[in-house]
């Protein structure tokens, strides 16, 4: 059938047919040893075909209509736009601008990195309860990277403070019995001097000029503030992540001034994984071109880059059990066909957590802080981990959360470890399969405010 094709398109004529000339090359080639068939010749019979009377067309033969193929891409408009399903608890965090206390250190403050030196120091801070009369039932909150001193609600800011439900009346850090104290940390951007801050001897903001703070800093500024206030030895130290590095560091730096410690979600040193997320978020405010080199006030806002750095931090702070349980891979239209823009439900809420964010709190006072953490380590002059925490010898009570991925509960239970070995017999260690991950600090009401509590509130003998 094949052969009498070959031979029939042979003869048409290229004005007979066009397309059969075309056809006639390309399937005589794998034939041409077989029939006879002969380049020279074929050109020949085309270049001189035979008269038409000796034509004849088989209906047989299926001439091929070419037609260029088709294409249809996506149309999407960008940028995309937002379409958020928010549920579930989340922490309260506000661009606090009122509502705190100021206390003014008027004397150069030198801190540890680079030999530098601030010219004053403001200090935002807090307070609840009241301070008895010998000044002993006094506790101070450390906050976390992204806090203020707004820990809990009162008369002068209404807003939800970021740690509402564990102090108070009754609460896990009862307001009827202790003298709450939280301040803002220093570097941050909530009223303690930081690179948001205007430099006195200049009269413009210090943006990236303002130095380097480390986790030590955070903590002396701290006893500034408890100078001034005259108070000589805290009934507690407490805090979270950033806040957990604090309370810890507080009895090493002053054995002789905190009763009792917890540290919740907290390290003796940051290891790797945590560094390099916090890294990438720095990365991404640095490479926004709005960023200026850190000197972005009044002119610009690196606002992509805060952003990203947003969403980043968002995934570290909670669990992939609790985004299966929430999210799944439910997508946010089931109608709507896929695109280049956010199709899931998950994407959806990290979109939404940078950008309610990326606007409360200032992306210098991020890069300062994150980096403060990554550098902190507790062996810091010390041979060892072991002997740099042999300086705390109040009781602790360390607590770490099964799914946390920023702080890994390892760490927690080697803290636990560490403190025990150095000789301090009153660690109390407590570990929660909580679905929130980091956050379960922020979040876990029950168990987080009953372990604090217990430990706040259990006499403690060797405390004294």
């Amino acid at each position: 059938m094949l052969r009498n094709s070959v031979s029939l398109l042979r003869n048409l004529s290229s004005e007979q047919c066009p397309k059969c000339t075309q056809l006639f090359l390309k399937l005589s080639r794998p034939l041409s040893n077989s029939i006879g068939l002969q380049s020279h010749n074929d050109n020949s019979r085309l270049q001189n075909p035979p008269s038409k009377s000796f034509h004849r067309v088989s209906p047989q033969i299926e001439i091929p209509d070419v037609k260029p193929k088709a294409f249809r891409g996506l149309e999407t408009d960008f940028p995309c736009l937002t379409k958020n399903d928010v549920s579930g608890p989340e922490p309260e965090y506000h661009k606090v601008v009122s509502g705190f206390k100021k206390f003014y250190y008027t004397k150069p403050y030198h801190l540890k990195y680079n030999n530098a030196v601030l010219p004053e120091l403001e200090v935002a801070y807090e307070t609840w309860g009241e301070l008895n009369e010998d000044k002993s039932n006094a506790v101070i909150i450390h906050a976390g990277l992204s806090a203020s001193s707004h820990a809990k609600s009162h008369k002068e800011n209404t807003n939800p403070g970021w740690w509402e439900k564990f102090v108070g009346p009754g609460f896990a850090v009862d307001t009827n019995k202790f003298f709450v104290i939280c301040t803002n940390t220093i570097g941050s951007c909530y009223g303690t001097s930081g690179p948001s801050s205007i430099n006195p001897l200049t009269g413009e903001c210090y943006g990236t000029t303002f130095p380097l703070p480390s986790v030590d800093d955070m903590v002396h500024v701290q006893f500034l503030l408890l100078d001034h206030l005259g108070i000589n030895k805290l009934h507690a130290s407490v805090g979270s992540s950033l806040g957990g590095m604090c309370s810890l560091n507080a009895a090493a730096l002053y054995p002789d001034r905190v009763r009792r410690v917890i540290s919740i979600s907290g390290c003796a040193r940051s290891h790797p994984s945590s560094i390099a997320m916090r890294y990438l978020q720095r990365r991404c405010i640095m490479t926004d071109p709005e960023w200026k080199k850190g000197h972005y006030y009044g002119k610009s806002y690196p606002k992509m880059g805060m952003k990203l750095a947003r969403e980043i931090a968002t995934i570290t702070y909670r669990s992939g059990p609790e985004w299966e349980q929430r999210f799944g891979n439910k997508r946010i239209d089931e109608n709507e066909e896929p695109s280049l823009c956010p199709t899931f439900s998950i994407e959806s809420y990290i979109e939404y957590q940078g950008e309610t964010f990326c606007n409360k709190y200032d992306p210098n006072s991020l890069l300062y802080i994150s980096k403060a953490m990554d550098l902190f380590d507790m062996s810091d002059g010390f041979d060892s981990l072991q002997e740099g925490l042999s300086r705390v010898k109040c009781p602790v009570m360390v607590i770490g959360v099964q799914t946390d991925i920023l702080f890994p509960v390892w760490q927690q239970r080697q803290l636990s470890d560490l403190l025990k070995n150095s000789g301090n017999d009153a660690v109390t260690y407590y570990e929660l399969n909580s679905l929130y991950g980091h956050d379960t600090f922020l979040l876990d009401v029950n168990n987080v405010g009953a372990a604090v509590k217990g430990h706040l509130e259990t006499d403690l003998t060797s405390s004294n």
